[in-house]
């Protein structure tokens, strides 16, 4: 037995809420689903007895429910952590991107924290650019394994992809600068390969072309795209292309100067599905220059 895409987003959201009260209207906006669908799709897993429905707007997930969950488990994380952060001088100068703090919290850790809330403990870690700075986490996150990318500051971020392109099964990718907001984008189960992406009218940054929410294009600057944020998950069948086909790519001409999510969303886009995951305004934010940082923390305004 295995699940449609929608039965799969309602019982994970379920999974993740089923302490609290969760209305149709609820799981229907949550799930970007219309209220009659969502009856349609509580009345299924009911019927697959997955789902048993209990008093005043609460469900719980039945044990063959988690059964039947347990294949999309998501194993692993890995942070790309290597890069300078060229256009946050002079704070990069002497610290890592992802080490900088905002509000009094690196920004790795916002990241860090939400993978280990949806349990995921096996945690990688990309560095580069002074590396042993990173060695701090370990306090807090003892987990952590690291991977040297020698290269960083000779190719682009796909050599980081490139020194572990074996590890990429049933694995999260997060660049390690972003500004987590909302611990729910990241999840204990995943059902396809996925990218966080937000709707918007127009955007100068990366973004995605999409058809029925499937990535078809990625490129900078659009309109009626998705913006990309960079978390991204893999499948162990698209796990195992990666590793192919980074190879690939990375060892031809000009292969090096590329970014990593160029492999399989435009290099080698015939080999993979990859679904957009929604994401609302707030939920996460990129801070790409100093200023950036200024205005969403004071502090750096001396």
């Amino acid at each position: 037995m295995s699940f449609t895409l929608n039965q799969f987003e309602v019982l994970t959201l379920i999974e993740r809420k089923q302490d609290d009260k969760l209305t149709q209207r609820d799981i229907a906006k949550k799930c970007n689903l219309s209220l009659g669908k969502t009856n349609k799709v509580l009345a299924e897993l009911q019927e697959m007895e997955v789902l048993k429905v209990l008093d005043d707007a609460k469900y719980s997930v039945t044990l063959k429910g988690y059964e039947l969950l347990e294949p999309y488990r998501v194993k692993k994380a890995i942070f790309m952590a290597a890069g300078f952060g060229s256009r946050m001088v002079p704070v990069t100068l002497n610290t890592p991107k992802p080490l900088i703090k905002v509000h009094g919290k690196k920004l790795i850790e916002t990241l860090l924290d939400a993978v280990l809330d949806a349990g995921i403990t096996d945690i990688t870690v990309v560095r580069g650019y002074l590396g042993e700075q990173f060695d701090l986490l370990l306090k807090k996150y003892p987990m952590i394994k690291f991977v040297e990318n020698p290269i960083y500051n000779e190719a682009n971020n796909i050599s980081s992809a490139y020194v572990v392109r074996d590890m990429l099964c049933n694995a999260y990718v997060l660049e390690s600068d972003l500004l987590l907001y909302n611990k729910d984008l990241i999840r204990k189960y995943e059902y396809t390969s996925n990218y966080l992406g937000m709707y918007v009218d127009r955007t100068d940054d990366w973004c995605f072309e999409t058809r029925k929410d499937y990535i078809t294009k990625v490129k900078v600057g659009g309109e009626n795209v998705h913006h990309m944020f960079g978390i991204s998950y893999w499948t162990k069948e698209d796990g195992e292309k990666m590793e192919q086909d980074i190879e690939k790519v990375f060892k031809s001409p000009g292969g090096k100067e590329r970014y990593w999510d160029e492999v399989p969303l435009r290099e080698c886009i015939k080999n993979y599905k990859v679904w957009v995951r929604p994401v609302n305004k707030g939920d996460i934010i990129e801070i790409d220059t100093y200023n950036e940082l200024k205005q969403i923390d004071s502090i750096y305004n001396v």
